[in-house]
């Protein structure tokens, strides 16, 4: 699975505390905390249980499955099948990813596209070296993206161009978090958080009431500078996912572009957003908006998320080459660290 975006653009904070029983006669909850890598990136889950059993083996069985249908590196996966045009048979994660992506299309007048493949390879961002990027090769390759050139027929994907092809990088790990948040309710486990490569989903407060929480990444001046963090949000039943441009960019002749492309204009963004963290009720959502936001800019996303009773964010910008703004919506309570 394309995976250039590794590094993280969120960070959690855990707090040590030693947990007592707040009923007598009743096994306290305790903490389980387990790690391992997948889709080229980490993950982290961490939740509450009495007898404290891992279910590690379980979250890697799914995440492992997930890989295996998704993944453009995995030559027989489902996608790579259905890129290839072997197929147009869907498994159940494809259908899943494609109807929502078609829908986020739609309403996000396509500032989220998942057919903007071939152009994020041809400027050098995806799974090929970069081309000449000349207008008349931009104009070659944008005849065949357009999510508006796809349809979905029971269990199978129509494209009006053979030449279409599906990275669904903006939405897949944000999917993946939702469904081992889901296993982990499937066995009963309420307070949790989950965390792949940046896309979280969190469950119920923690046994003591309090809450999960997120640190906002501060703008890095370098793409490799070490991580630094001015804000926290608090958070229980929600998910965030964070798109961001000062770490991954092209620079060709000392100017630097975006890894976000536009998929109407087939070219880097060129917008003074730099991070853009979106809260969602799933992972899935805040994912794909938050590469949609990016695409959108400050305040069309701004205007899109008031309207939105579901989505909460904040815009990262920056203000002029030193100093960078930061504006969340309403509905967040942005601590200072």
């Amino acid at each position: 699975m394309k995976k250039h975006m590794i590094h993280r653009i969120l960070f959690f904070i855990f707090s040590i505390v030693v947990f007592i029983c707040c009923n007598s006669g009743k096994h306290p909850e305790r903490p389980v905390q387990l790690r391992g890598e997948t889709f080229g990136t980490y993950y982290v889950v961490s939740y509450y249980c009495a007898d404290r059993k891992e279910f590690d083996t379980e979250i890697d069985s799914l995440l492992y499955g997930f890989n295996n249908s998704m993944s453009y590196y995995v030559e027989n996966s489902v996608l790579s099948k259905i890129n290839r045009n072997d197929t147009d048979i869907m498994d159940d994660y494809f259908r899943v990813l494609l109807k929502r992506s078609l829908d986020i299309y739609e309403k996000t007048d396509g500032a989220f596209d998942v057919t903007v493949t071939p152009l994020v390879n041809a400027w050098g961002f995806g799974h090929e070296n970069r081309k000449d990027m000349t207008q008349s090769k931009v104009d070659s390759i944008i005849e065949f993206v357009g999510s508006d050139m796809v349809s979905i027929d029971s269990n199978r994907v129509l494209k009006q161009d053979p030449r279409i092809q599906f990275d669904f990088n903006a939405i897949a790990k944000g999917y993946a978090s939702d469904l081992v948040g889901s296993l982990l309710e499937s066995k009963g486990i309420t307070s949790y958080f989950v965390d792949i490569g940046g896309d979280i989903i969190v469950g119920d407060v923690k046994p003591d009431d309090s809450p999960w929480r997120i640190a906002i990444e501060r703008p890095a001046k370098k793409h490799d500078a070490p991580q630094e963090y001015d804000h926290i949000v608090e958070l229980d039943n929600r998910a965030v996912a964070t798109s961001g441009s000062y770490r991954q960019y092209l620079e060709i002749d000392g100017q630097k572009y975006s890894h976000t492309i536009d998929p109407k204009t087939g070219y880097p963004v060129k917008n003074n957003l730099l991070s853009v963290t979106v809260f969602a009720n799933d992972c899935l959502t805040a994912d794909a908006y938050a590469t949609a936001f990016m695409v959108m800019g400050k305040e069309k996303a701004g205007k899109f998320v008031d309207k939105r009773d579901d989505l909460d964010a904040i815009f990262i910008f920056s203000k002029n080459l030193k100093d960078f703004g930061v504006v969340a919506t309403e509905g967040l309570d942005l601590k200072e660290i």
